[in-house]
């Protein structure tokens, strides 16, 4: 996968999001704080499905998130979400869409029946459907036995499932989350990425989540979107974003084998050194192609091979070669 250089759009991944329906679609945005560019000139599309938002600390992650819910004004540039154009049906969009943000914001004093259900009647749900459908969102995210404390008695972690109740509670069309796991211990964290996914993958709900977590990111969602300086760097599926090109292959041998080497160099491959008894081999030709010379040069060498797999680099090496690419 190429990556963008600022301000420019990825036009394959531009086809490849047309196929498929969006959610949102972002062009050419720009959001100014007095003499601050938050949003350069940012275009993507967000398409159906669980997509990552990702960046390092102050990208623009959570200003695109407020922009397009209609909280900020864009400086110039345009945006839809479900249809609706952010600078005219903010109310609309809202209506449609769930945020849990990364702040807390819960109303002390109330129990969490009560302030899931306030979120409900604020999305104009009707008084009885807001409290009967908090009961099924608060017993969903893990909250049933504690739906009768006040918020302000709950821990962090109770604290973040609730944010997502809230945001469930109105049947929204899409989810926005915002550092989800933020403040969670590891097993907090697991359990609220096994709810995200649950939610994601298994409810009909398009989400995007923002985060600077990469394990978070590539744990629940399919694409990712990442963001730096404001401006649009990759956008894809993770599968394409850990591609390397060349698609090279991963052989393990059951032992390091000079001569297994020397037979792939003779047949044309570049072979790295070895990561324990793993060679990664790079030549022309398919992946199944390449495996089958392999096999071919172990049986010369009288090298054993144990397994191969199509060479990928982790998701953090993709991610940071995306942030500094200029």
């Amino acid at each position: 996968m190429r990556f963008l250089k600022p301000g420019e759009t990825n036009r394959r991944n531009a086809k490849y999001s047309h196929q498929s329906v969006s959610v949102a679609i972002i062009q050419n945005l720009v959001v100014r704080y007095g003499n601050f560019t938050a949003l350069s000139g940012l275009t993507c599309e967000i398409p159906e499905g669980c997509t990552g938002l990702l960046g390092p600390n102050g990208a623009g992650k959570t200003t695109l998130i407020k922009t397009i819910l209609g909280f900020v004004k864009p400086t110039s540039g345009s945006a839809t979400v479900l249809g609706f154009d952010i600078q005219t049906a903010g109310a609309s969009i809202r209506q449609k869409v769930g945020l849990m943000p990364e702040q807390d914001c819960h109303i002390p004093g109330t129990t969490a029946v009560q302030f899931v259900a306030y979120a409900g009647e604020l999305a104009g749900m009707p008084g009885d459907q807001a409290v009967r459908r908090a009961h099924e969102v608060l017993d969903y995210c893990g909250l049933g036995e504690a739906r009768y404390r006040n918020v302000e008695t709950y821990s962090t972690g109770m604290k973040q499932r609730i944010k997502l109740a809230q945001a469930l509670v109105h049947g929204p069309k899409l989810l926005l989350l915002d550092e989800p796991t933020n403040g969670l211990d590891p097993a907090g964290r697991i359990e609220m990425l096994e709810l995200v996914r649950s939610v994601s993958h298994g409810k009909g709900l398009s989400v995007l989540v923002s985060s600077h977590l990469l394990p978070d990111i590539e744990r629940v969602c399919d694409r990712v979107i990442v963001v730096m300086q404001g401006q649009l760097r990759a956008q894809g599926t993770i599968r394409d974003l850990k591609k390397i090109e060349g698609r090279p292959v991963d052989v393990e041998l059951r032992e390091n084998s000079p001569r297994f080497v020397q037979a792939m160099m003779d047949k044309g491959a570049v072979v790295q050194p070895p990561k324990r008894s793993t060679y990664r081999i790079q030549m022309p030709g398919l992946p199944e192609e390449i495996a089958k010379i392999a096999m071919q040069a172990a049986k010369e060498s009288g090298a054993q091979i144990r397994g191969y797999i199509v060479a990928e680099r982790s998701l953090e090496d993709a991610f940071l070669e995306a942030i500094s690419a200029k």
